[in-house]
């Protein structure tokens, strides 16, 4: 029997692939979890579309964060705290506090986006990766300064 798929399965393909199973298999359990259609003209015209328009829907999607990535490469964060002997710092600057200042700057990102081994606990300039899905990252300069 031949079928189109309306999902991806992992043993028989992606979305609007047209496969050949078993009626059993497509009648008991394809059909019924809704995986699969019956491959006739009209249905395998309409999931095409549909496999294309989520194409060009992931593909701005992938265009925006290209785009969010390149901005935040060219971003530099400054902070001033209070700081000790050897420009150690009282406190730490973290990921939410990065994250904080970037959504301020306009860039939608979440602080569990931010990367960071560690906590900045030093005077200098560090660097923090931010991964923004899809394996896009964008690398954000960060300035700390003592306070005076």
């Amino acid at each position: 029997m031949e079928i189109i798929l309306t999902s991806n399965v992992e043993s028989l393909g992606k979305t609007g692939d047209i496969v050949t199973v078993k009626p059993g298999y497509a009648r008991n359990y394809l059909f019924p979890k809704g995986l699969a259609k019956k491959a006739t003209a009209s249905i395998i015209d309409s999931i095409r579309k549909q496999v294309e328009q989520e194409e060009l829907r992931e593909a701005k999607v992938r265009a925006n964060l290209e785009a969010l990535a390149t901005r935040l490469d060219k971003l530099t964060l400054k902070f001033t705290m209070k700081s000790g002997e050897d420009d150690k710092l009282f406190g730490s600057v973290t990921s939410a506090m990065i994250a904080d200042a970037i959504v301020a700057k306009g860039y939608p990102i979440d602080k569990k986006e931010v990367e960071m081994p560690e906590p900045i606990r030093h005077v200098g300039n560090h660097f923090v990766i931010v991964k923004l899905g899809g394996g896009l990252e964008g690398r954000v300069k960060i300035k700390v300064a003592a306070e005076k």
